[in-house]
């Protein structure tokens, strides 16, 4: 599975879970740690956990990958799932505010995350 099909499979699940203000940075040639971030906001610690789950188990069972690292598990107001090429972020609303990454990345190319046809594979 390449970085963009990560991204693309964690929309389907956290669209699954009701996450919202879901949003895929396309960041290849802008920068050099990773191709692509999926944002996305659920309501409350206990949602974000739950989105986390399912884009860790959809990657599993589409792709056979795990991530490298998860950070923030715990707290669950923004976790941190590492896909080497791919990042996911899921942030409780009011922390993805606070911290704004899409602003980080002006020039990023934003790509849809429709999941109508992902959901189809």
């Amino acid at each position: 599975m390449n970085a963009l099909e990560i991204a693309r499979n964690a929309a389907v699940a956290a669209s699954d879970k009701k996450a919202t203000r879901c949003v895929i940075m396309d960041l290849r040639g802008i920068s050099d740690s990773t191709d692509f971030h999926f944002i996305c906001s659920g309501d409350n610690d206990r949602q974000t956990r739950a989105i986390a789950e399912a884009i860790e188990e959809k990657c599993k069972v589409t792709g056979g990958i795990k991530p490298n690292a998860i950070e923030g598990k715990q707290s669950g107001n923004w976790i941190l799932m590492d896909y080497g090429s791919t990042l996911v972020h899921i942030f409780c609303s009011p922390i993805r505010d606070f911290y704004a990454l899409e602003s980080l990345w002006p020039n990023a190319k934003l790509l849809s995350t429709n999941t109508t046809a992902a959901k189809a594979d």
